[in-house]
């Protein structure tokens, strides 16, 4: 049965909470549970079993040195003007986090995916939007457009399941890739 793939890096739960702690109460505004809050290195979807087999064996060997990594600054995508995610940055091009992702992407297609041709921009998405005007959100996202939570240091990367629900996405933790430094 295909699987919804996805690999990210986590954060630290005391980042989780200060992120939690921004949602502006906005109608129409759904703020991710805390726990849900990651920063996706790739997405795939409809993976059979042996692609999901042959992308855990490329990811594992995937050889990476902690790093630090900044999150600051709360933006918005939109379609037509319309939000549909507020987010937070992370590391504006960051070579360290643009590599880890580079060799994500290098083992997905060596696994036999095909490559994500969109330009990547890492984030951690902190809420949905549904039926939001931009200005309801204006006052928030100027007010936060610099908020900075700080650093976190990356040590791992992980493999996750994503089986869509009505109350939302259930994420389960598949596997681990730990950098260089943690294996000793």
């Amino acid at each position: 049965m295909p699987k919804r793939l996805f690999v990210a890096i986590d954060l630290p739960d005391s980042t989780r909470q200060l992120l939690a702690d921004l949602d502006p109460d906005i109608r129409g505004v759904r703020w991710t549970d805390p726990a849900q809050m990651h920063l996706t290195l790739g997405f795939f979807d409809d993976i059979p079993d042996d692609v999901d087999s042959a992308l855990r064996e490329k990811l594992s060997a995937i050889d990476f040195g902690a790093f630090f990594l900044p999150v600051r600054g709360v933006g918005a995508f939109s379609a037509k003007g319309v939000p549909k995610i507020v987010w937070i940055g992370v590391g504006k091009a960051h070579p360290h986090l643009f590599q880890i992702h580079k060799r994500v992407q290098e083992a997905a297609l060596a696994a036999g995916l095909e490559p994500e041709l969109r330009p990547w921009h890492p984030h951690i998405t902190i809420a949905r939007c549904r039926d939001v005007g931009p200005r309801s959100l204006r006052n928030f996202l100027k007010a936060n457009a610099n908020f900075d939570v700080g650093i976190i240091r990356v040590e791992a990367f992980h493999l996750y399941s994503s089986k869509l629900t009505p109350a939302g996405p259930i994420h389960t933790r598949e596997m681990s890739v730990h950098c260089r430094d943690e294996k000793l």
